[in-house]
């Protein structure tokens, strides 16, 4: 049972019968709904001011009119109250009866019909010369959410990665191992692949630093001396090597990254993330050439004296933008031209998502306007999930001068602080959990206010994480979340254990304003899934299910449930506690957390 709906249609039909000989009910156009302001009774508002000339009545006499006829001819509706021109309506208690059971009974509450489209959703798209650091787990979380929020909207969905695996960045890591390494494996060292090679990323950016400011001191010009650095003309040699398949930088690239991926492979495995398909950029960095030359027969690129090959995007306002060097070699839009369209060959998606930060929003912006002048056809469906950056109370990230956050030592230091937390505030109870069980559980806690922290956020807002905030119990967190649904299944389990059963349909009673909240938050889940897909949005899921879990905080302290004498009441109260953790759990599993059996 939708109430919303079941009242815009009894809207409808009120103004058809009370004023069939003034205007057409299709006259009328979309019965448009608004929350009722807390101040006065109702759920729901009706503004009559925009009918007032077609009526031919003032706003408050046609708010009258319509609630008198909703009350006596509507199930849905139990009173109203006018004020000017806004038509406060209260539901009937049945109609949230109904709403319950209907709730309760649906085993698939939440998930959206079908929609025969497929969609792809590309994020964390890591290099392999760091490990992955906090940005990258907003990026791997928003991909992760997205992706199960689209899922549970009907869509099929493909999660893929590109990894940038090759290039002058990755060769400044190798060539650092070469000079320093000394034949050091994580083995050895006791690290982590990823570690391990972001370890020697610092250490070139160091010694490339110092060789820099030698030769500034030496008077060579800043801008001159960071080309003309030794080890940058070193790594540039190396890459070279590499493009031309010289087999002792090869095999050193190799062993590198097979590193690196095994590190990447544990840190996905522990936050839950994976991918349909992974695509490297050493296998994809040549393609699009083609494509080039496509453009250029169509008319849509044009070439220089110098034989580099260019487009003009000055009537979309983007300027002019090189797609192939002078010397024939690829560019970054050249390669995503070239892979773009090979993703497409390889699944036909109806859309394509890039989850990326948004200091490439002018790149994205590029890569669409050029698809589409080249007429691709599924050029009008790219989207980029653009989203701000993370920074520290400290201040931005740097991974070049090692002042990131490992996501590995991140999610290990949440995990201990929300271990903390919950000791702290089980006051000796979780005594009562072997080690294992201990151990699963500040797992779940750190990764759950972890995620549920860079979640919350829109998206597009550009924002600060602090630690410390994540793990709070009793704030807008994760861990709060997860508490409430604990304390919900505590109360079922004590139901069990007593011999309480409980059962739906919920037999028709009274219920207290809080059951109403309750139940009225339960029956918009599934809009806000929506909301959530169509924005691309998962910060409307977490604050759907904080809003939940706190409302049911209000019931919890206020109603009794399982001292509750009069049987009705106790079924009823019994079956809402269970559909909303029900809903809690689904929601959180579309952020990607799970929530915990006991606490």
């Amino acid at each position: 049972m939708d109430i919303q709906e079941e009242l815009k249609q009894a809207i409808q039909n009120a103004i058809a019968d009370v004023y069939q000989s003034a205007v057409d009910t299709n006259g009328v156009g979309e019965v448009l709904l608004q929350p009722t302001k807390k101040e006065f009774e109702g759920l729901y508002t009706f503004v009559t001011f925009p009918l007032t000339k077609t009526l031919r009545q003032s706003p408050a006499q046609i708010g009258q009119s319509i609630g008198s006829w909703l009350v006596e001819h509507s199930p849905v509706v139990s009173g109203f109250n006018v004020v000017q021109g806004f038509l406060n309506i209260s539901i009937a208690n049945s109609a949230w009866v109904q709403v319950l059971n209907d709730i309760a009974m649906d085993s698939q509450f939440g998930s959206l019909p079908q929609k025969g489209q497929s969609v792809m959703v590309e994020f964390s798209s890591p290099n392999t010369n760091k490990p992955l650091h906090l940005g990258h787990l907003r990026n791997n979380f928003l991909g992760d959410s997205v992706s199960r929020i689209l899922a549970a909207n009907g869509y099929d969905v493909v999660k893929t990665c590109i990894v940038n695996d090759r290039g002058v960045h990755i060769c400044k890591s190798m060539l650092a191992y070469q000079m320093f390494g000394n034949g050091e494996t994580p083995e050895s060292a006791g690290m982590k692949g990823d570690h391990l090679i972001g370890k020697y990323y610092v250490l070139f950016d160091k010694a490339y630093k110092a060789q820099v400011e030698e030769m500034v001191a030496g008077g060579t010009p800043k801008e001159d001396a960071e080309k003309q650095a030794p080890l940058m003309q070193e790594v540039q040699q190396m890459l070279r090597l590499w493009e031309q398949g010289d087999p002792d930088t090869v095999a050193l690239w190799s062993q590198l990254n097979s590193w690196v991926y095994k590190g990447f492979d544990e840190t996905y495995r522990n936050i839950g993330v994976s991918f349909d398909k992974t695509y490297y950029e050493s296998n994809t960095y040549l393609l699009g050439k083609e494509i080039v030359e496509e453009g250029l027969q169509k008319g849509v690129f044009y070439r220089k004296e110098d034989q580099s090959v260019w487009i003009d995007l000055t009537e979309e306002g983007l300027d002019q933008k090189l797609v192939l060097r002078s010397d024939g070699t690829s560019v970054y839009m050249t390669q995503d031209l070239g892979t773009t369209d090979l993703k497409f060959q390889d699944f036909r998606n109806d859309r394509q998502i890039w989850v990326v930060g948004n200091e490439q929003d002018y790149h994205f912006n590029v890569l669409f306007a050029i698809l589409r002048r080249l007429g691709r056809p599924y050029a009008s469906q790219l989207f980029h999930l653009s989203y701000g950056m993370v920074d520290l109370p400290t201040g931005k990230m740097k991974s070049r001068e090692g002042t990131v956050v490992d996501a590995d030592d991140l999610i290990q230091e949440t995990t201990e602080a929300a271990s903390t937390a919950a000791d702290e505030a089980a006051k000796g109870k979780l005594d009562e959990f072997s080690s294992t069980e201990k151990t699963e559980l500040f797992r779940m806690l750190g990764l759950g206010a972890l995620k549920y922290y860079l979640l919350k956020v829109d998206p597009q807002k550009r924002m600060q994480f602090n630690p410390a905030e994540s793990v709070d119990l009793h704030g807008h967190t994760g861990p709060y979340i997860q508490y409430v649904h604990a304390r919900i299944q505590s109360v079922l389990r004590k139901a069990a254990e007593t011999g309480i059963q409980f059962a739906v349909p919920v037999e028709a009673s009274e219920l207290d304003e809080l059951e109403q909240q309750l139940v009225f938050l339960l029956s918009q889940y599934p809009q806000r899934v929506a909301d959530a897909g169509e924005h691309y949005s998962p910060s409307y899921i977490a604050q759907y299910a904080y809003d939940l879990a706190k409302t049911f905080n209000q019931f919890y302290d206020r109603l009794s449930i399982l001292k509750e004498t009069d049987p009705v009441k106790l079924n009823t109260r019994l079956i809402l506690s269970k559909a909303v953790a029900e809903t809690i759990r689904k929601a959180m599993e579309l952020l990607g957390i799970q929530v915990p059996e006991k606490m």
